[in-house]
């Protein structure tokens, strides 16, 4: 990175929204761990730096710090809620324990404009996440805003600024405004990241690579794999074979759709791998969430190695790692603590010996979407929901069978329908159905019956961190249920998941 924006996770649950805000503006922006070392972080030669937020405290003995001769650079600094507070630590102010910290919308007042507060009211909303709080600032700073606490302070000669507050969640009403003017006010930046220069230099940079080599790709359908296939068979042609598995529990006539959309319309080289009684043989009699999805991913991984093999003089495996990938493999937390069960193909056997190539490893999912619409994807497709690694075997509670799979098929499909018919499906963030292991008494005609649960989930996030329930219509709630009542043989109550997250996570499993 060269000309770009730093910024150092101390944990925060924003930090990438903070690269994203930046990135929206023109400017190309990364984000690493806090304890990168100065002299890579200086290598980078960043036009700025931010120091994220995080959960614990600049006075605990183990606290997150940076090297204090970062803010001698002579790079301007942006720092946020805990980059605040560990900016005055290290200077010589003083931070203390708050006496009930402040959490959620709070009141800004600007006391004394500077380059990061021009143009900002007086007064404005903010989101405050903080605990602790700066009760005296280093010498040569100046407090220029408060809120119940100190809540921005700078130093203009050294290029250093704080806020208290996190400007990036769109919460904070000129949130946008000042992260702008640290960018080019404070940092000077030139506007420097466009996705198409992105994609013509992905394109000669994979043939550069790749060169006469062969390339093989586990494309699942969903918006990573397909855009990071699409990009690479733009640049290698026939040179990309894409091994699709079926896992057995995958929606509806998925398969077909895929070899129709990537086969067919993009003319790519994909070999369709049917495996689904090979997957529902080994989750017989499995019920626990985390053995099925390590059954499922182990064995994900052991039929794609079959089948990689039997391509010949294949070289690269690619990937559709993304951004946010990335950023979690190299955590504060360690990577330990955020590797997914069945993410991709990751896991793969060392004795494959192929050189990784994942051309979207610098973009953010919004970013891979319009890389995708670039290249032609249909929209429909690029802006699919996510769906899980495991499939369908964590949205059937307990054991996973052929019958299950097919009620679940059958369910699922109508709700996705309905939300694509009454346009409703771009304006929620994930919709799927969960079959209960729950069975309960109906009637239907003059029969009783004892068929199953269905439950539907729909949420509303911006970063899948958090998510609200959608708000659909009871009408077409109403419509929903009737129609899989009606039409798939097996269930016979249909309940709506009003669950947010947290405390409850977007998936049941």
């Amino acid at each position: 990175m060269h000309n770009g924006i730093l910024i150092l996770d101390f944990g925060s649950q924003y930090n990438q929204l903070i690269a994203r805000r930046v990135r929206e503006l023109g400017v190309y922006s990364e984000v690493l761990p806090f304890n990168t070392p100065l002299q890579e972080i200086l290598g980078r030669k960043p036009v700025g730096i931010i120091l994220s937020g995080g959960p614990s405290s600049v006075n605990a003995e183990d606290a997150h710090t940076v090297d204090r001769a970062i803010f001698d650079s002579g790079i301007p600094v942006l720092g946020i809620c805990y980059g605040m507070q560990l900016t005055a630590h290290l200077l010589g102010g003083k931070v203390k324990k708050g006496e009930k910290g402040e959490y959620g919308k709070s009141t800004f007042e600007v006391l004394r404009s500077n380059p990061l507060l021009v143009g900002i009211p007086r007064k404005s909303t903010v989101w405050m996440s903080h605990f602790d709080e700066v009760e005296t600032v280093p010498e040569g700073f100046e407090i220029s805003g408060k809120s119940d606490v100190i809540a921005a302070m700078a130093n203009e000669a050294r290029n250093i600024f704080t806020l208290q507050f996190h400007p990036e969640v769109s919460h904070t009403e000129e949130g946008a405004k000042m992260i702008e003017n640290f960018v080019f006010n404070v940092c000077k930046a030139e506007k420097n990241w466009k996705l198409t220069n992105y994609i013509d230099r992905t394109v000669a940079e994979i043939r550069r690579k790749v060169g006469a080599g062969k390339v093989i790709l586990g494309l699942s359908g969903g918006v990573d794999s397909s855009v990071a296939a699409v990009l690479i068979h733009k640049a290698i042609g026939d040179q990309l074979t894409c091994i699709f598995v079926d896992t057995g529990l995958l929606r509806k006539d998925e398969g077909r759709k895929v070899m129709e959309n990537y086969g067919e319309h993009f003319r790519m080289n994909i070999k369709m791998v049917n495996a689904s009684e090979r997957f529902l043989s080994k989750l017989k009699g499995i019920s626990d969430p985390e053995q099925k999805r390590k059954i499922i991913g182990n064995e994900f991984v052991a039929v794609f190695d079959e089948e990689s093999h039997a391509i010949e003089g294949a070289s690269f495996l690619a990937q559709g790692t993304i951004y946010p990938d990335v950023i979690e493999s190299q955590s504060v937390k360690g990577p330990s603590a955020v590797i997914k069960s069945h993410h991709n193909v990751g896991g793969l056997p060392e004795e494959m010996h192929l050189q990784l190539l994942e051309p979207l490893r610098e973009l953010f999912k919004d970013e891979v979407r319009r890389v995708g619409e670039e290249l032609g994807i249909p929209h429909h497709l690029v802006y699919r929901h996510p769906f899980p690694g495991p499939g369908l075997g964590i949205r059937i509670l307990g054991e996973v069978d052929d019958e299950k799979v097919h009620i679940l098929q059958e369910a699922d499909d109508i709700f996705i329908e309905e939300l694509y018919k009454n346009k409703l499906y771009e304006k929620v963030s994930q919709a799927f159905v969960v079959l209960l292991p729950v069975k309960s008494v109906g009637v239907m005609g003059d029969e009783r019956t004892y068929e199953y649960t269905a439950a539907l989930r729909s949420a509303n996030t911006l970063d899948f961190m958090t998510a609200t329930w959608s708000r659909l219509p009871y009408e077409f709630l109403e419509t929903v249920s009737s129609r899989i009542i009606n039409e798939v043989k097996g269930i016979n109550r249909v309940v709506y998941d009003i669950s947010s997250k947290p405390p409850a996570t977007i998936e049941w499993e």
